[in-house]
C-alpha cells in the first residue's frame, strides 16, 4: 500500500482494532490509486489475513449485465476490490430472502445466489438493501496490521445506513465525519496534498 509520508501528518487512531463487520476508511494521504478514498467493509480478519469489500466504487454495470438472460430492475454493481474481479459477491440486509452470514447486526455477507436471481427478476429487492460487488480486497498475513501502523487506514464501526443507503460519491466523506469532530478536517485535504 502506498502512503504519502511526505505530507506532514501523524497516523490517527480511532481506538478500534480491525474485525469482521468494521469499516476501514482510507486516510486522505493514501496514494494507492485502487484504494484512494475508499471505505472497505471487513468480512474476515485473522492471523491468516483479511478480506473485505470496497463500498464506494460504483461501476457502470448492473445485475442484468452480469447475469445474461434475466430482465430485472437495475441493481447497481460495485467494484469490491482488485482480487478475483470476475467474481460476484453480495452484502445485504434481507436475510429472510437471501440468507447469508451476519457480520454485525443488520449486515449480511453472501447467501443464496439462486434466491438473488429469482428475487431480482420478481422485483423483490430494492437497491438500498443490497450491495452487489465484483471482486474483493484481500490482505495476506500481517499485511493489514502493517498498513494500520503506517497510518493508511482508520477503523470504525459499520453503520447499516452508511453501508447500504449512502450514495457512493459521498460515502468516504460521511464515513470520516462519523468518526467525530477530531477527524472532520481530513475531508478538506486534497486527494494529492503535494498538488496543493
Amino acid at each position: 500500500m502506498k502512503y504519502d509520508n511526505q505530507f506532514p501528518s501523524s497516523p490517527r487512531q480511532t481506538g478500534l482494532e480491525p474485525a469482521p463487520g468494521r469499516l476501514l476508511i482510507a486516510e486522505p494521504m493514501l496514494s494507492d490509486l485502487i484504494f484512494s478514498r475508499t471505505v472497505v467493509l471487513l468480512c474476515e480478519h485473522g492471523s491468516d489475513g483479511s478480506v473485505g469489500f470496497m463500498l464506494n466504487r460504483k461501476t457502470q454495470f448492473t445485475l442484468n449485465d452480469l447475469l445474461p438472460g434475466i430482465q430485472a430492475p437495475l441493481l447497481p454493481v460495485y467494484q469490491g476490490g482488485p482480487v478475483q474481479a470476475d467474481t460476484l459477491h453480495m452484502l445485504h440486509r434481507i436475510p429472510e430472502m437471501l440468507e447469508g452470514k451476519e457480520l454485525v447486526k443488520g449486515i449480511f455477507w453472501g447467501g443464496n445466489y439462486d434466491a438473488l436471481k429469482l428475487s431480482a427478476v420478481n422485483n423483490y429487492i430494492q437497491p438500498e438493501n443490497i450491495r452487489l460487488l465484483m471482486g474483493y480486497a484481500g490482505w495476506g498475513a500481517g499485511q493489514l496490521d502493517k498498513e494500520l501502523e503506517e497510518g493508511s487506514w482508520l477503523v470504525s464501526e459499520a453503520d447499516v445506513n452508511l453501508v447500504f443507503e449512502m450514495d457512493a460519491s459521498q460515502l468516504w466523506r460521511r464515513a470520516v465525519e462519523s468518526l467525530g469532530p477530531d477527524f472532520t478536517e481530513l475531508t478538506m485535504l486534497p486527494i494529492n496534498p503535494q498538488l496543493n
